[in-house]
This record gives C-alpha cells, structure tokens and sequence, in this order.
C-alpha cells in the first residue's frame, strides 16, 4: 500500500567493525593500561584528533564511529601501523607478566573508581585515588581485584545557570562504549548474584573492567530481573534518597563478596576503602556461621584478614542508618548469623544498648576490622579522636589506628614532557625507582631554560582548555558576546596563575580568598604583575551550602573589578583536573584545620613542578618546605572560625603582595625567574618523591596485607583451631572480667611527699582473678599530662607479678568455702622527669595471639 503521504522509517543497526589489520588497536581500547601510556593516549589521537575530543577522549567511542574510509586510510598509514605495533607490542609484553603476580591477594572494595573521565564511576578524590591504587598494583604486578558498581548515570555534569546556580544533568553511560565486558561461566552463562531484600530478591550481573593487569568486578542492577527502583540502586554515583544510599552499600559489601564467591577468587587481604564497603564483614561472617563457626569464632577469622581505611574527617560524614530502615533488610540476616537483633544492632553503635544511637558504617567496619588506618599524619590522629569512643578506657593517642597518607600515580598525572625529561635525566629504570629521592634530585641540574621551556608549553595547553572550555559554558548561559570575548582575552601565558579545584564542601573555604574583596581587587588588577585565579568544583545535589559558595564566587567573578581575572570552569572532572595540575603556576588550597584527610590534588600539582600555597592540613603538613611552596599554619590562633577566617585571608593577601608575586615576576637578564624555577626544581626534587603511589602502595604492604595475611594464615589453621582457642579464652575472660577484685593497694603517697627527680615510685596491687591464670591479666601505671581536660600519656610501665598464691575465703550463704586466686603486681619507676603530672593503674587481659589491645577491648581502671 503506498497511500499513506508520511514518512515511514525502521531502524537500521549498522554494527561497526575493525578490520583484522588493526584489531590490536580495539584491544587496546578495551583495556585501560592506554589511558596512564602518553604514547597510547597520542596514537589514538592522531586517528581524528577533533573526533577524540568530541567522543571525551573515549577510544572506544572513537572507534565505533570510524567509517570504511578513515579505517583504510589508517591501514595505508605506514608511520601510524609502525606506532601501533611498537605500542601494542609493549601492551603485549605487560600484559605477559600478569601470570606471575606477586605477594599476598587482596580484594579491594570501594564505591567510586576515577580511571579516566570517560568512565564515569567517580565523583572525586575518594574515587581517583581507588583508581590510582589499582593502576600502580597493576604496575607492580600486585595480586589485587577491585569490586564496585556500574553506575548508569555515574555522578552528575555540573552546569551553572546565568545567575550561577549549580544545574545536575545525568547523562547515561553507553556500556557499549566502555571498557567492560561480561563475566561469564564456564557454559557461557552471564554471572548474577541474588541478595534478599523485603518481599523480593535482588539480582546483579557482575562486569569486568581490566585496568592493566588487576581485574576490576561491577556489579549492576539495571536488569529485567528487578523492579524499578532496584534498577535504580546503580543508576546513580551517591543519588536518590538514604534507603537507596543502604542499598548501594549492601550491595556493595553483600553483593560484592557473594561475587568473588561465585567467580572463584578467594583473597588473602579484604581491604574496606571507606566504611560504604562494611557489609562485607557480615556476609563474611555468615559464610563461616554456616560453615559451622560460632559468631566469636566466625568474627576473629574475618578480623584477622580486614583493613579499613577511612578518608572522612568529621563524624557527621559517616553514614549511619536508622533501626527501623534496617529492620527490613538484615532481621533475617542477623539470624542466619545466629545473632540477636539487639547484638547485631550494637555492632554499628558505640554504646550496643542505646537504641537512639544510629547504626554507623564506620563503626561496624572498625569492629570487624583488625586494623584500621586514616591517610595522612594529622588524619590518623583526627581518626584516632573520632573513633576513640569505640575504646573506652584508653586515650586517643594509644589507640592501634595508624595512617597511610595518600598518594598519587606518576605515569597517570604527570605530564608527558616532564616524563620524557625525567627518563632522560633519571634513567631508563626511573619509573622502578619513582619514590626513591636520590633519583628526583638531579632535576636540579637540568638548565632552568628548558624547565621554563616545559612549563610555558603546559601553561599554554591548559589555557587553550580552559578557553575552548569557557566559551562553551559562556554561550550556553547566554552571556554577552563582549563579555566573553573579553574574559577570552585576559588569558596570557606570561601571567601568575592559581589554580583552586576541589570538592566544593564548606569546610574547603573556596570563599576565603573573597574575604576583602577590595584587597583581592587591587592584587589582581595590578598592571606590572597580572594575577589569575581559576576556580572548578563541584557541591553534591543535597550540599545547599557548597551549591552557595560557587555562586557567590561565580558572581564575584561577574563583576567589572574580577572579570577575566577570577574565572569559574563548570564540571570538574579528570579531564580539567590533569590540565589545571600541570599549567597552573600555583595551587592553592585553604582548608579549615584538621578537616582535610589527606588531599591529592596538590601531589599532582608537585609531580608536574606546579607550587602549593595551602594549609598545613592533610598531606602538605608531611610535604611542606619552605624552599619549595608556602603555607599558612598547621595551628589554629583563635578557636573562634570567623576570626580565625579573617586572620587566614589577610595571610594570604600578605604572602601574595610580598612573597609569591614578586618572586614570578622577579627575572634575570635572560627572562627567567631564578627563585621561581629553584622552587619549582625543590619542589619536584624534595616533595614529589614522597607521594608517589609505589610509596604509598610499599607502606600497605609492609604496615598491613603482609601482616594481615600472616595472621589470617594463623588463624584459620587446623580448622580455625586458634580462631577457637582465642574466642573461649576471650568469652572466659568476660565471664568474671567484672568480679575481678582489689584485695590490697600499696601505693606511693605523693599528697604530702613530693617524689624528688630519680626517686623511685612504688606500688603494690594485689588482685583477686577470679579463678583467671596470671598470665591472662596485666596491671600497668599511667603517668600522664593534663591540658584542657586532655590527658597525654608520658609513661606507662607494666607491673611485674611477684608471686602468685590461693587462698580460701569464708563460706557464702550456703556454707560453701571461695577459693581466691591472688596475684601481686609490683612496680618500681625511677621518674627522670620532673613536673606535675596525673597516675593511674589499669588492668587488662593479655594473651600471645592479640594482635594489639584494642582486639579485645576490655580494660578496668584501678
């Protein structure tokens, strides 16, 4: 019938196909090892260098859109078959040693990976830094499996109204387009996990993503199988309401240990990135219930083989879930454990009885964790502070919770010119050796010309980003054709630029800078010595203060005084963020102390020879030198924030008229700036080994997975025999731990005899253990300082037994005779040192296979 007059179209799929001459390159798209290889991110590139950029700099995007001629022209390209064999070879050959990986085999559990922009599993620092993790264990050929989730959505772009309001657009992630493939049976079959929930079972299909040579396992709800807002659990990065929010994080930590189970991977190591992943301790714990194990044995197993690493530096940043919405979700679960629901509410509370108290992720992986770690120096103690409630009875700073600071990887963030100069100045096995200082000290002998030569090369990169960037945000929100051609033309290569990008939370201060605005204003509109500063960030859909700093920044930047001189770049992301670390000039950071947990973005800055200006917060309280950056004072003058804010900004104002601007516009007879480029060379040689993540990757090594395993391996032999052995012995301890008695006190009186310098004090305690051996308990004295109601720890000393006797008691109501069990503790402390101090005794058990004393946290002050 051809009487219908309308257009009549079908679809027509059109599937695109690599011809065999260039099938290495599709394999090369289909693993991330090409995005940390300069030569490989150029190769593809080089194919359709606007394409590239239009697809996001995905190669298999760019693939798929490639037609019959570009593919042929690509075969009779000699030069780009030639590069395209060296790169592939090499992949080849990296890819070889995967077979003969290396120490112990850890799972490694995080909600968010930052690999590359076009992969869209991160929404900042957390995530980029799990991403940097798997892609030096990859380098190093280390033993490890990243878990996680597909996210449909990923995290939002930003974009910003004409009035500056942050704007949250999710777009959907083509999986066709991303570097994942199904994991599937040895039938062909595409692996699914199921999880119970409320009146239905959820089910995952599991992805895989290889990022070099460590498999990377997602997990994936968007299915037939489940009912709309189940789909929705892995649509969006940290979205929807809390109850999706508990969803993610079972299926993170259930779904994700029941998919190791069902692929066959059995690790050594678990390692929890962030308290999203705890749930992994419960379906750990439920295995070896139903393997036979009591809960206490079931829990030393699984601790002896846990590390947690936490990144958050307030309390109110760690997500906790009321009684009643996880009522639904674990009743059934806590009996399959063969626990009380009282018991297993008490596992995510500090106090397990007080049923108002939230039941808190991090708490519950710091119970069924054996080790515990923040990640920097002040962060561990921020950390120890937050968590000491979970430990009564010691102060903070005994606690057994230590730190890795962060790290960042080299070959990913450091600039393709820095890292071919490197090689020629460092050597051929430089990358081997990356955290070793004595490598990065002879950047100091390269010519200051040709680090000036790199340098302006990357600034002038960056600001054609930047620009081609800025004109795309400014026509979108209608702004005035003279307005952007103006602010276009304030970019120079020879101007100071500050680069400020970050998560946009309060506690970043991204509104410090704006304090006097008036100030600000003459700095940056002095003619001599032009000043910049680019701001990119974003604040989470829910965050109405963060959503409030970039507006009014936005709208300071708006003003004739700071048009063209503050600028504000919509949708940070990794793409931004790799340009503005290697062009800025400086990189400024302001945090309000000690809320910065460690901070990454200022390592990358100092790998690409870019200055820090930031507080000494985080990691840059470790990396500081003053030949090399600047900085504002790790100690707070006021405890009053608004004043303390005021103090900071007229710091800043200062440092930049008389120290940092000066200095880049200081230049010799050649042009060069010779301080500016001796800082630039401190900073490279001094800070940037120190942070590179083989260093941070060697310190989980040696402080934690070998460890972990040695213990675990312990634990677990001969049928969990110790794992028994250590849960009767502690279940016997706690039987009578609170009838242990004080049958006699003999101490040094200091309330009328000052204890003279060297003079020995003295004490004799004799307990009554209550049918406990003597070498279950211990007696240590305390001597401490008291500042502001804080006691710091000076001196303990253990208190040596002196003889061990029984003794019978009189009878009780039934005329039965007590037998006691006495033990004399004694001590004799010569003091060398003199002052005012405070002395106390605790008791504590004590037994060979505690790993430290907070594994069982039992303690009795005398």
């Amino acid at each position: 019938m051809i009487e219908n007059n309308a257009p009549q179209w079908k679809r027509l799929f059109i599937q695109s196909k690599v011809p065999h001459s260039l099938e290495s390159l599709e394999k090369l798209a289909r693993n991330l090892w090409w995005c940390w290889q300069y030569d490989a991110i150029e190769l593809f590139k080089s194919i359709n260098p606007k394409q590239w950029d239009e697809y996001g700099r995905n190669p298999i995007a760019l693939l798929d859109h490639l037609n019959i001629e570009d593919f042929q022209r690509l075969e009779k390209n000699v030069e780009f078959l030639s590069r395209l064999k060296e790169v592939y070879g090499r992949f080849e050959q990296y890819m070889s040693k995967s077979k003969k990986k290396k120490r112990t085999k850890i799972a490694y559990f995080c909600m968010e990976y930052g690999l590359h922009a076009s992969f869209k599993l991160y929404s900042g620092g957390l995530g980029v830094l799990a991403g940097d993790f798997l892609k030096e264990a990859s380098d190093e050929n280390i033993d490890m499996v990243g878990i996680g989730l597909l996210y449909r959505y990923g995290y939002f772009r930003q974009g910003l109204s004409m009035h500056g309001e942050q704007i949250a657009h999710y777009d959907p992630q083509r999986f066709t387009h991303l570097p994942v493939e199904p994991v599937r049976d040895e039938e062909g079959n595409w692996i699914k996990i199921q999880i119970d929930l409320p009146d239905r079972v959820l089910t995952a299909k599991i992805w895989k993503a290889g990022v070099g040579r460590i498999p990377l396992y997602l997990l994936d709800t968007d299915i037939e199988e489940n009912r709309e807002d189940d789909k929705f659990i892995t649509h969006q990065l940290y979205g929807g309401d809390r109850e999706n929010r508990l969803k993610q994080e079972i299926l993170l930590g259930v779904g994700g240990i029941r998919a190791l189970d069902a692929i066959g991977i059995q690790p050594d190591v678990f390692h929890l990135n962030e308290g999203h992943a705890a749930f992994i301790g419960l379906e750990r714990l439920r295995k070896y219930v139903q393997k036979g194990l009591h809960f206490a044995e079931a829990a030393e197993v699984i601790r002896s083989s846990s590390l947690f690493t936490t990144h958050t530096p307030v309390p109110a940043g760690h997500d906790s879930f009321t009684e009643g919405m996880l009522w639904p979700y674990f009743s059934n679960y806590a009996n399959s454990l063969s626990l009380p629901w009282e018991k297993f509410m008490g596992l995510g509370r500090v106090i397990p009885e007080d049923k108002s108290e939230e039941f808190s992720m991090s708490h519950l992986a710091s119970k069924l964790s054996q080790n515990i770690n923040g990640v920097s120096r002040i962060h561990g103690g921020v950390s120890r502070d937050m968590l000491q409630g979970l430990y009564k009875g010691y102060e903070s700073d005994e606690l057994h919770i230590d730190y890795v600071t962060n790290s960042v990887h080299y070959p990913t963030w450091t600039a393709e010119e820095w890292q071919r100069l490197h090689v020629k100045t460092f050597g051929k096995d430089f990358l081997e050796f990356q955290s070793d200082a004595k490598y990065w000290e002879k950047i100091k002998k390269v010519p200051d010309a040709e680090i000036v030569k790199i340098k302006k090369k990357l600034k002038k990169d960056m600001i054609e980003m930047v620009k081609a960037r800025l004109e795309n945000n400014m026509k979108a929100r209608y702004d005035s054709p003279k307005k952007i051609v103006d602010t276009l033309n304030s970019f120079s290569e020879e101007k100071l630029i500050f680069g400020f990008a970050r998560r946009f939370a309060t506690y970043k201060r991204a509104q410090l800078l704006f304090r006097n605005p008036e100030r600000l204003a003459k700095i940056v509109n002095n003619p001599k010595c032009p000043v910049q500063f680019i701001f990119a960030g974003k604040a989470h859909p829910a965050d109405k203060a963060g959503q409030g700093l970039i507006k009014h920044i936005f709208e300071l930047a708006g003003q004739r005084e700071f048009l063209g001189k503050i600028i504000f770049l919509e949708d940070y992301d990794m793409d931004l963020a790799s340009m503005m670390v290697k062009g800025v000039d400086v990189w400024l950071n302001t945090p309000t102390r000690p809320l910065e947990a460690s901070g990454t973005s200022g390592m990358k800055a100092t790998m690409n020879g870019v200055m820090n200006f930031s507080v000494l917060d985080g990691w840059w309280a470790e990396g500081y030198q003053a030949d090399a950056g600047w900085a504002l004072p790790e100690e707070r003058t006021y405890d009053n924030q608004e004043t303390q804010d005021e103090l900071d900004a007229e710091t800043i104002y200062t440092k930049l008229e008389l120290e940092i601007i000066p200095e880049y516009y200081e230049r010799n007879h050649e042009g060069i700036a010779e301080k500016w480029v001796a800082r630039m060379k401190n900073a490279m040689a001094h800070i940037a080994p120190q942070f590179t993540m083989k260093r941070m990757m060697d310190d989980y090594h040696q402080k934690f997975y070998s460890k972990l395993k040695e213990r675990h391996q312990l634990i677990a032999a001969d049928n969990f025999l110790k794992a028994r052995e250590l849960a009767a012995w502690k279940a016997k301890v706690i039987s009578v731990w609170d009838q242990l008695e004080v049958v006699d006190k003999d101490v040094y009186n200091t309330d009328n005899h000052p204890l003279p310098l060297g003079g020995e004090f003295t004490a004799s305690i004799t307990l009554d253990l209550k049918g406990l051996d003597p070498e279950d308990i211990g007696v240590e004295l305390l001597i401490a300082e008291k500042k502001q109601g804080v006691h710091r720890i000076v001196m303990t000393e253990e208190l040596k037994q002196q003889k061990v006797r029984s003794q019978v008691a009189a009878g009780d109501d039934n005329g039965e005779e007590e037998a006691k069990s006495l033990v004399k503790y004694i001590c004799k402390k010569q003091m060398e040192f003199a002052g005012v101090y405070e002395y106390g005794f605790r008791i504590f058990p004590v037994h060979s296979l505690l790993p430290h004393r907070q594994d069982f946290n039992l303690i009795r002050w005398i």
